[in-house]
Formats: structure tokens, sequence, C-alpha cells
């Protein structure tokens, strides 16, 4: 995550210097979905029929090469060979997510899975939290090499922490290693599950027209004025207000009653992101983009516990690779929607926007949604 969050930063940077284009900034949403739309079912189906500590060794293995070719790339690091690495690294994170995903049950007991599930969400927003504020360093200091490099680096610390892993192996029946249909059993299974479909679908939509990251360049250099360490900061601050959140419900044996709190939560998230928009105060700004995280950060915990808890072991693979589709979509398209309504109506006015079609979606989904209002608790 440290290498995730530091790389898109500075490719953010570079390719906003290069072109200031909002659309240029919303393609890096398109080139990294189309991998998993290309992908999504068989990434599923190898993570529920073979090893997922090999798998996520080989993918991060590619990982760390396309690390590594942007470090060294210098001069021609322009545009497509930025694309083109973006598009490599996330074909090879379309296989690696089931996979990561699919393995905290395999090694945290059943009764602790919620508290694991707080307590590495908390490690991954402090990676979220110091990576672009690292890379908004590096880039003020020592420029975008730099920030390149050190992301290269992290790339193989990961790559080692995969090669130290023992899960216990996963034993597919073989009747799961063939055939469209095993491959497609996760979203069968999550349109059975009405409640997970709903949830999956409540983030989807929210983040899909509420999430400003992908524009946050322009307000860090044309509406804030605060530069390139202003940037990584305001990169970092939902992630200091989920790694916060996290951290608490870390200390919490549940949330409840859970589908009305996670109503609330994405209604709260989608007004976070109007102040945002429509914000001239950097502290402010920061000040509201550390509220979004920690509202996101409740909506994160109930969503996996839900994965994790309604799915059987021998779909989890299959069933989080249809979460990872939904995740990217959310994020990646909704980076694409962000630079196209940004080039058609202007930054601010798209922002809020966004943020106030999140709100019209939860209200939307609160009145369709009655499992999803029903949802007391973890069971």
């Amino acid at each position: 995550m440290l290498s995730q969050q530091m790389l898109s930063v500075v490719v953010a940077w570079d390719l906003y210097q290069a072109r200031h284009s909002p659309l240029v900034l919303g393609n890096v949403g398109l080139v990294q979905i189309v991998p998993v739309l290309m992908f999504t079912f068989a990434a599923g189906h190898v993570a529920d029929a073979y090893d997922r500590r090999r798998t996520l060794v080989l993918t991060q293995i590619a990982i760390a090469a396309m690390g590594f070719i942007l470090a060294f790339a210098g001069a021609s690091r322009g545009v497509t060979v930025i694309y083109a690495c973006l598009f490599l690294g996330a074909c090879a994170r379309a296989f690696q997510w089931p996979a990561s995903s699919s393995v905290l049950p395999n090694v945290v007991p059943p009764e602790h899975l919620n508290n694991a599930i707080s307590w590495n969400g908390t490690g991954r927003e402090m990676a979220t939290v110091t990576g672009p504020a690292i890379a908004g360093l590096l880039l003020a200091w020592l420029g975008s090499t730099a920030v390149y490099l050190v992301q290269a680096v992290c790339t193989l610390l990961t790559l080692a922490c995969y090669v130290a892993l023992r899960p216990p192996p996963v034993i597919a029946p073989k009747r799961e290693r063939r055939g469209i249909r095993e491959m497609s059993e996760g979203i069968r299974f999550v349109f059975r599950e009405k409640l997970l479909l709903s949830a999956l679908s409540l983030d989807l939509l929210a983040v899909f027209f509420g999430g400003a990251t992908a524009l946050l360049p322009i307000y860090a250099d044309s509406i804030l004025h605060i530069g390139a360490r202003g940037l990584g900061w305001l990169r970092a601050a939902p992630a200091i207000g989920a790694g916060a959140m996290a951290f608490a419900l870390a200390h919490r044996k549940q949330i409840g009653p859970a589908g009305p709190v996670l109503l609330a939560v994405v209604a709260g998230f989608g007004l976070a992101t109007v102040g945002f928009a429509i914000s001239t105060s950097a502290w402010l700004s920061f000040a509201l983009l550390v509220a979004t995280g920690a509202l996101d950060s409740v909506s994160v915990v109930l969503r996996t516990y839900l994965v994790h808890s309604r799915t059987p072991d021998r779909l989890r693979g299959r069933v989080n690779a249809v979460n990872a589709l939904f995740i990217s979509c959310s994020n990646q398209w909704g980076a694409v929607e962000s630079g196209i309504a940004a080039e058609w109506m202007g930054t601010v006015p798209s922002v809020a926007f966004g943020g106030a079609a999140t709100v019209v979606v939860v209200g939307i989904l609160a009145a369709a949604a009655r499992s999803l209002r029903a949802w007391k608790n973890y069971s």
C-alpha cells in the first residue's frame, strides 16, 4: 500500500505537469480498470483453485518489475510509458487482490476475524497516510525519480513478506478447476445474497460519484495553491481519518445497527465531499478529507466483514474477485468520471455534484433495499 500510494501521487503530479488536463488524470483510472474487467472471474477462480501464496508471490514479482521500469525510465518516462506500466501492474493486481483478500480468514480464527479486519485496515491506512506524505516531500525536495525509486524498493519488501507467508493450502474439488460456470459462481452468489449485493452496490455508486482523489493535483496547484508538498498531505488526509477510525473500531466488538450505520456514514461521506468541493481554505479542505476517510473506514469494516462472514471458503476467492470488481469500478471509473465531469463543467462544480449524487444514491438504496435497512449486527 505504501508503494501504491506513493506511485499514485507521483504519477498524478507528473501527468498534470505534463499536460495540465483533467482528462489525462482521469484516464489513469481507465488504464487500471480495464485489466480488472478482463481478468476478474479468472482471477477469482485462480484464488480458489490454486495456492494463494504462490499467486501472491508471482504477481508481486510482476508488480516489482513494473516499479523498477518506472524508476529507471528517466527522460523516457512520458504519458505513454506511465500508462503502459500502470496497465501491466493492474493486470498483476487483478490476480493478486482475490488471493490476498482470501488469505486473511485462512490465518485468523473466526472469533478474531472482525478484530483482525480492523487492525488490518489500521495498518493499511497507516501506509496510506505516510505514502502520500513521503511522496509529496520527495517530490518537493528531490523530484519524481526519487519517488519512483523508493516505491520500487517497497515492492521488493512486499515480495519478501509474501514469500514468508505460510497460509494453509487451499484444496479445491476437481470440478471447480474448470469451466465458465465455476468461474462465474462468485457473481451468482453475490446476486443471490441481497444484503451483500446492496452493500457492495452502495459503495460502488458512492465512490463512483463522490470520489475526488483524481482531481487533487488541480486543487493543490490551482485552487488551494499549496504545491506538491500540499498534494501529498491532501492525499494522506482521508487515510489519516480512516486509520484513526479503524484503530477505534478495533476496540469495539461490533457496530450496530449495521445497516442504518452504513447508510448514515456513506451519506456523511457525500456531504463532506460537497464541503471539500467548495472550500478555499487548505486547512478546512484537509479536515473535510479526513472526515471522508473516517466515514469510509466504517463502511469498509462493515462490508469486509459481511463478505468474509457470508462467503464459504471454497467461494471466497471468486466472491472477493467480484468485490474487487465493484471496488475497482468505483475507484477507477470514478476517476474517469471525475476527469470528464471536470473537463465539462469545471473542477469545483463536478466534485460538488458528485458529493450531492452520493447523498441521493443513499436515499434511493435506503428506500429500495429492505435487507440493508434491516441489517442490525454481524449475524
